[in-house]
């Protein structure tokens, strides 16, 4: 892994008071190493670290997934209720969904447009509107 990556990987880390193990550092460089906004599953990442020469187990990348969403460093995306995606882009934006190929990938907020939302009961506040579009060859 390239020191560049690490080093951006810890940083981002420390920017969500995530203690830096050589695990989380790893991971982290995976996902942000390059700059680069990613989607990935638990089990994408952990092919990428295995792939990479990297010991982790597939536990471990899920807590790490975990600690990182609590922390607010990625956002949790789930389709159909039991597939999780996580986003290092934690603005709010809308997501394709690709079926074909079971991908998610980001689509233009400012195409976006959402006019009402319904009433919601007595006592609760929204926290977040996912919007998950999902897509198939025609």
């Amino acid at each position: 892994m390239r020191a560049q990556g690490l080093e951006r990987g810890t940083e981002w880390l420390a920017t969500g008071g995530v203690r830096p193990t050589k695990q989380r550092v790893t991971l982290a460089a995976l996902l942000v190493g390059d700059g680069r906004d990613r989607h990935v599953t638990a089990e994408s990442l952990y092919a990428a670290a295995l792939a990479g020469g990297e010991r982790v187990s597939l536990a471990t990348v899920y807590n790490t997934l975990r600690a990182f969403c609590d922390a607010g460093l990625v956002q949790e995306i789930t389709v159909d209720g039991s597939k999780s995606y996580f986003d290092t882009r934690i603005d709010d934006h809308p997501h394709f969904y690709w079926e074909e190929d079971n991908t998610l990938t980001d689509a233009p907020a400012e195409e976006l447009e959402i006019s009402r939302l319904p009433a919601i009961p007595e006592g609760t506040e929204i926290s977040k509107v996912d919007v998950v579009i999902r897509l198939r060859k025609a």
